[in-house]
């Protein structure tokens, strides 16, 4: 009886496997570009991991991915305009591309995967809810005409984030700084405003935290750090961040603090968030200039936060409660250079240089250790983040997407 019931056991187990691992939104599930996947290659062979496939014609920008279920999400320019992107997960095949509205300046929005909706933003301020099956609009809000918005150089650059039934973006400006939209319809739900030296939306993407029961969303603007609840209030404001050229990487949440950084020099934080009914308090623990970055994004893992140093391809190592440098790559550690951006996974960091190099770091304190690189060929600058998901390991370069198998081989 028992060795009957054996393969049908086998058989279910292998029926109810779990779908492969998703990363919803720009730096993953929680925004903080720490991958959940293990069975990793610990190092590369000389070229490389196997390429599985690549793909080209999705216009020019920076756009990460979002990959859930059997789709790829990402964004593009095509001449005057913005184009949202699904393609085939296992193939890179297109399944549909849809106009957002037009483009303009240097694009890195990643769009948001929600359930059965896509949420997208245009660097004009277009911000779209798309149908994933087909790509059919929902709804469309325009930040910088309807909520009298304001940005920088590079315009509008962040990645809309749901939370419940609502979506939150940032047009900027003083009177609808930060807003919340009905996810389902578009509709206004909240606008918070904030007065800073320099009111520009900026180029990050906002965060959650909760402490003493109050939930508040994290963002980094041009003009400093600000803290908004749930509801609409603004909380908190931290100002040694801004007025600044181009505020870029995400805040990260650490329980009740935040580690937020920003480039051109300027250098990262350490608060403290300390509820007091419903109002809110951010303390500064440190402020360190080294721990600059200017738009490859850092993370932590464990007591340690990685990044790169400003965009010199120099990446660092910090504790992150004191923000004491542990080390800095040296120039002939690598290949790479200029900007990196980076992710984890499984031990390692995937660190991806401006010149196209991609390196396998230890994330370890003591020190710079590759244990694999390669190059991958871009025709500018490879801004993108990586994103490893499902056992692969997907690269952003132009107008070119490529999905490397990163699995151990059993």
């Amino acid at each position: 009886m028992s060795s009957c019931l054996l393969p049908i056991l086998l058989l279910l187990n292998l029926a109810l496997a779990a779908p492969a691992a998703d990363w919803p939104q720009f730096r993953g599930p929680n925004r903080d570009d720490i991958s959940k996947e293990t069975g990793l290659l610990k190092s590369w062979p000389k070229d490389g991991p196997p390429l599985a496939w690549q793909i080209k014609d999705l216009g020019s920008g920076y756009s990460s991915l979002s990959v859930v279920g059997d789709r790829i999400y990402t964004l593009g320019n095509k001449g005057n305009v913005t184009k949202a992107f699904a393609l085939e997960r296992d193939t890179g095949k297109l399944v549909w591309s849809v106009d957002v509205g037009p483009s303009g300046g240097d694009l890195g929005c990643t769009p948001t995967v929600d359930g059965d909706r896509i949420y997208a933003l245009g660097q004009q301020g277009d911000l779209v809810c798309l149908k994933a099956k087909d790509g059919e609009r929902v709804w469309h809000r325009n930040l910088l005409k309807e909520f009298d918005g304001s940005i920088g150089s590079w315009h509008y650059c962040e990645s809309p984030l749901v939370d419940g039934d609502h979506v939150i973006v940032t047009p900027g400006g003083t009177k609808a700084t930060v807003v919340a939209l009905n996810k389902t319809t578009g509709e206004t739900v909240w606008k918070c405003g904030f007065t800073l030296k320099q009111p520009e939306a900026g180029y990050s993407s906002a965060v959650i935290a909760e402490v003493g029961g109050v939930k508040q969303y994290i963002k980094l603007l041009d003009g400093g750090l600000i803290g908004v609840s749930a509801d609409g209030k603004a909380l908190w404001q931290y100002d040694k961040l801004g007025p600044n050229t181009a505020n870029i990487p995400t805040p990260v949440v650490l329980k009740d603090e935040i580690l937020a950084v920003a480039g051109y020099g300027k250098g990262g934080a350490l608060l403290k968030l300390k509820a007091d009914g419903k109002d809110v308090k951010a303390e500064e623990i440190y402020f360190n200039r080294e721990l600059t970055n200017k738009h490859g994004g850092v993370l932590v893992v464990g007591d340690y936060v990685y990044g790169d140093t400003d965009d010199s391809g120099r990446p660092y190592c910090a504790e992150v409660k004191t923000g004491k440098i542990k080390w800095q790559r040296k120039a002939n550690e690598s290949k790479g250079n200029g900007s990196a951006s980076v992710t984890y996974a499984d031990g390692r960091l995937y660190f991806h240089y401006q010149n196209g190099i991609v390196a396998l770091v230890e994330a370890s304190p003591d020190g710079y250790k590759e244990t694999g690189s390669f190059h991958v060929k871009t025709d500018g600058n490879a801004w993108a983040h990586p994103v490893v998901v499902g056992g692969h390991l997907y690269l952003r370069e132009g107008d070119a997407l490529f999905c490397y198998d990163v699995r151990e081989k059993k």
